[in-house]
């Protein structure tokens, strides 16, 4: 009932007679009413008021003759002013789909929805029964979007957009009227990096409004579109590529309860309990990943959103960190005006944007004093989250200015996350600060691991879709001996399997007993990652190839201008081909460049793809 109609008798076709309109609405009519019984008399009101009554009885009568040769004398009972239908005879999706309903079984109840209540169904001149049926749609309408967009909302928490906007276009499908169904759709989308096909449902909910009920979108659906719309990270424009020209992103598997603890945390600050999050991952395992998601799902809540990543060589330059977060977000929050002089003062000399905002000659105060300042000044206008990706090499001012930062924003809607790689030494500098999550700190310590073969045969199984179950677990089970349970690997060599690479028959478990992934680099790679990495990067087009080989031999962090140089491609293929490189998430950028999202990449690269004469090329050194 919850869509086109169907009807089955004992799990096969129902005769044709059951099916005629008037039979299959007096069905359903009856075994939606109470103690499932009507009167004749009402009955014949509701279905053939357009006969005369002696007509309309008999057709009546003819009805429940059909109806006792396929349910069975015991089903029907009929005397001379009632008829009911037994408690076993007839069940009806729409029922169970309450049940589920009721029990919160979101993923049941939207399995069970496949349209509008009886989708198609209209019995000309029975008014009676359309307008029962007219109330019904509405009831069942409202009850089918909300578990589909709560459908949506669950497999977006658990890391799979993709599947979350399918859920979320399919409740579109039953109300292409309902806003919550439009904005679960667009933040799905967006989420997996959509942007274009968001904002296309934006476009037809507002046409949709507009006909039906000459209106615009709501305040919450419209502020959730501009942010949509404003493709700018920081001062740059997102990557946004077509989506049919792109890879899919892989879902998080084996990260929900993680992604849930991070989103978890960002609402309790949204509710202005300020939080510290850390999330700790050997190389590979996906901390940026997450770091990415919460940073997504912030961007989309009206929030004032900072995030930037630091390398080795920031270390040595003061206020490093605080000036990536300035150009990331920061320093164009709408509530920075409410600082100090002296805090805008010290915050400019870091960022030439902020600087000009300074007026007169305000004395600056320390580092730390204004990155406080310039914190809760952004978050008395807004949520505020603070993102700093590897920082294990954030410099040692900025180092010093958290703890105060973390104290002051107790109580106010910030959250303060950081990615650490696990196993670094320089990752210890940040142990004191995670020491006290738990204790005068709110927040979470997340540390990552490898995953197991459900997840891995969870990636498979995207992967691969064709596979049938033997063949995902034989699959998952090779992955696992030749990554580790690295996501990372994982994912590469899944891809290239997916895109016909041949794995070797047999392979010793990587890495080696008692060896870490750390330990296990540069050198002792598995050849069946080498080999997946290296056929990916020859699958990339000419201009994308020659940009990752400037990357790989430039130094830990470029920009597009000293890229497009080594390349000597011009600026606006480089701008489109950058773009890929960071949807198919070999490199990652914030506003001071383009870094490698695993350094493992960039030293496969450098040592099986890019030979040293062309390093030097792209170093630009004369000898070459």
């Amino acid at each position: 009932m919850l869509g086109p109609v169907q009807v089955t008798v004992a799990g096969a076709d129902a005769p044709p007679e059951l099916l005629w309109r008037k039979h299959v609405a007096l069905l359903v009519y009856l075994a939606r009413s109470p103690r499932r019984r009507r009167t004749r008399e009402h009955l014949v009101g509701l279905l053939w008021s357009d006969r005369d009554e002696k007509q309309a009885r008999h057709s009546l009568s003819e009805a429940l003759r059909v109806f006792r040769r396929v349910l069975g004398d015991d089903q029907v009972q009929a005397d001379v002013d009632q008829i009911g239908l037994g408690a076993d005879g007839v069940t009806l999706d729409c029922d169970r789909f309450a049940e589920l309903y009721a029990g919160g079984d979101w993923p049941g109840a939207a399995a069970l929805v496949e349209g509008d209540f009886l989708e198609g169904l209209s019995i000309p001149g029975a008014n009676q029964f359309e307008d029962w049926v007219g109330a019904e749609r509405v009831r069942w309408r409202a009850q089918s979007v909300d578990a589909l967009v709560r459908h949506a909302d669950g497999l977006a928490a658990r890391g799979d957009p993709a599947a979350a906007a399918t859920a979320a276009l399919r409740a579109r499908g039953v109300d292409p009227a309902s806003e919550p169904a439009a904005r679960a759709a667009m933040r799905a989308l967006a989420l997996a990096g959509d942007r274009a096909a968001a904002l296309r449902v934006a476009d037809d909910l507002a046409g949709v409004l507009t006909d039906q009920v000459a209106t615009a979108p709501g305040p919450e659906t419209a502020r959730l579109i501009e942010r949509i719309r404003e493709a700018r990270v920081g001062r740059r424009v997102a990557a946004a590529p077509v989506a049919s020209a792109a890879r899919p992103r892989p879902p998080l598997c084996g990260r929900a309860a993680e992604l849930a603890a991070l989103t978890a945390a960002w609402e309790r600050a949204k509710g202005g309990r300020g939080q510290v999050v850390l999330i700790e991952g050997e190389p590979g395992e996906g901390k940026t990943r997450l770091i990415e998601e919460l940073v997504a799902r912030a961007r989309l809540d009206d929030a004032t959103v900072a995030a930037a990543r630091a390398v080795a060589p920031d270390q040595e330059k003061e206020g490093s960190a605080v000036a990536g977060l300035l150009a990331a977000g920061l320093g164009d929050a709408p509530g920075l005006t409410g600082a100090s002089p002296g805090a805008l003062a010290a915050l400019g000399s870091l960022d030439p944007e902020v600087g000009a905002r300074v007026v007169g000659s305000a004395r600056p105060v320390p580092l730390a004093d204004a990155l406080r300042a310039a914190v809760i000044a952004a978050a008395q206008e807004r949520p505020t989250l603070l993102a700093l990706d590897d920082a294990q090499w954030i410099d040692a001012a900025t180092l010093a200015a958290l703890p105060a930062l973390a104290r002051d924003t107790a109580r106010r809607p910030v959250l303060l996350a950081f990615g650490l790689a696990r196993g670094a030494p320089e990752g210890r500098r940040l142990e004191a600060l995670g020491a006290r999550v738990g204790r005068d700190l709110q927040g979470e310590v997340i540390r990552l691991g490898r995953l197991d073969g459900a997840a891995l045969a969870a990636l498979a199984t995207w992967a691969l879709p064709a596979y049938g179950p033997a063949d995902v677990e034989r699959l998952a089970r090779r992955v696992e001996r030749d990554t580790a349970g690295i996501p990372l690997l994982a994912v590469a060599m899944l891809e290239a399997v997916a895109g016909g690479y041949k794995l070797a028959p047999a392979a010793p478990a990587w890495p080696s007993p008692k060896r870490t992934l750390v330990d296990s680099l540069p050198n002792d790679l598995p050849p069946a990652v080498v080999g997946v990495v290296c056929l990916r990067f020859r699958q990339l087009p000419t201009p994308a190839q020659q940009l990752l080989g400037a990357a790989a031999a430039l130094g830990e962090r470029v920009d597009a201008a000293q890229l497009a140089k080594a390349a000597r491609l011009d600026q606006a293929a480089v701008e489109q081909t950058l773009d890929l490189l960071e949807w198919e998430r070999w490199l990652a950028a914030d506003v001071r460049g383009y870094v490698f999202t695993a350094p493992i990449i960039r030293r496969i690269l450098l040592a099986e793809m890019i030979t040293p004469g062309q390093a030097k090329r792209y170093r630009g050194d004369p000898s070459a």
